[in-house]
């Protein structure tokens, strides 16, 4: 391994320092403290490891022993807090540092996400975060019981995984909204799996939404807004899925397109049923469990926690109330997709 060689110029005065403290038995004046502070955030500033600076000031020390008079213990007393405040600027620097980086990481993710930025400079800041592109990239979103920032140790947990399994792979892990993102490539597919299982994990069973991969840096922002779509339209369709991806729910976009031609057929299909006892609600429910158990009464009955004889008596009530028959093939496609639309239009809460 290269060693960087450290220049005088952080040791000025050291030896100086040394030589007079050792043969008054003083300590440190507020100035000399003050100028081994800025000397250690110069230090740091200039990229120098910390472990090599505090080795040139052992090393320094032991050269001018033989010609520093007086009290050894005062000597290593004034090399102690030599180092300290040495060490203190460096690690001052190194804050600053770090909290620069995070509000410029920060700015990114929001001119990226929001597309607020040129498109020529937002490449170029994305190279320096790990992005190229040239390439299309998806994004994951990942949400949990809690809101997360970056530094809290769940993201820290992800990121630990994501990095043990895959080193550094291109990949952006961050957090917006309280909500855990990842954007890697788009070919990367595996990625966005081992973050959307770890996630899944370390959110305790929070729910996961991958975007389809999209070219470019509005490319990211497209993925990111299918990904929240994707876990709007679970909440609202009570999916099961811990894991969601875009591509697998691009119908149901495609059925609230027009919002109106969609309600005026929740109304005229499923209408009828607010003049029923107690309202239009048990009754969808009824035919929300009897299409997503594939129409079989016996798995219907059991999620509603009904007898079969009470579910056919609903499915029945349903027929009479709205003409149409959910056991009957032609039937059926008509209500089953009115019953989607009315759980993504909030019906019968909302009136139409």
């Amino acid at each position: 391994m290269v060693v960087r060689e450290i220049p005088e110029q952080y040791l000025e005065g050291y030896d100086r320092i040394l030589a007079d403290v050792a043969a008054t038995g003083r300590r440190l004046t507020r100035d000399e403290i003050a100028s081994r502070r800025a000397l250690g955030e110069q230090a740091a500033e200039a990229g120098h490891g910390l472990r090599t600076l505090v080795s040139a000031h052992l090393t320094a020390a032991r050269t001018a022993w033989p010609s520093t008079s007086g009290s050894a213990d005062s000597a290593l007393a004034a090399v102690q807090q030599v180092i300290d405040a040495f060490a203190e600027g460096y690690e001052r620097a190194q804050r600053l540092a770090v909290r620069q980086e995070e509000a410029a990481r920060r700015e990114f993710i929001d001119d990226l996400l929001y597309g607020r930025s040129d498109l020529g400079r937002l490449a170029e800041r994305a190279e320096r975060f790990g992005l190229r592109f040239s390439h299309a990239h998806a994004v994951a979103v990942a949400q949990g019981p809690a809101a997360y920032d970056e530094g809290d140790p769940v993201p820290r947990q992800v990121e630990r995984a994501l990095i043990a399994r895959f080193g550094d792979r291109n990949v952006l892990l961050t957090t917006k909204n309280g909500r855990l993102l990842c954007i890697a490539p788009g070919h990367q597919d595996e990625v966005l799996t081992y973050f959307a299982q770890q996630a899944h994990a370390a959110t305790g069973g929070g729910r996961v939404a991958v975007g389809r991969p999209q070219p470019g840096p509005g490319g990211v922002v497209h993925s990111y807004e299918e990904a929240l779509n994707a876990l709007e339209l679970a909440e609202r369709l009570d999916l099961d899925d811990p894991v969601l991806r875009a591509a697998d729910l691009l119908v149901y976009p495609v059925l609230t397109r027009d919002r109106q031609a969609m309600a005026d057929l929740v109304v005229n299909a499923l209408g009828p049923l607010t003049t029923a006892r107690g309202g239009a609600q048990p009754l969808l429910d009824t035919l929300t469990a009897y299409f997503d158990s594939g129409c079989v009464a016996a798995e219907a009955a059991r999620r509603l926690t009904l007898s079969v004889r009470a579910l056919t008596y609903r499915l029945e009530r349903i027929h009479k109330l709205t003409g149409a028959n959910p056991a009957d093939a032609t039937h059926r496609y008509m209500l089953q997709t009115a019953v989607i639309g009315a759980r993504l239009l909030d019906w019968p809460a909302k009136d139409l």
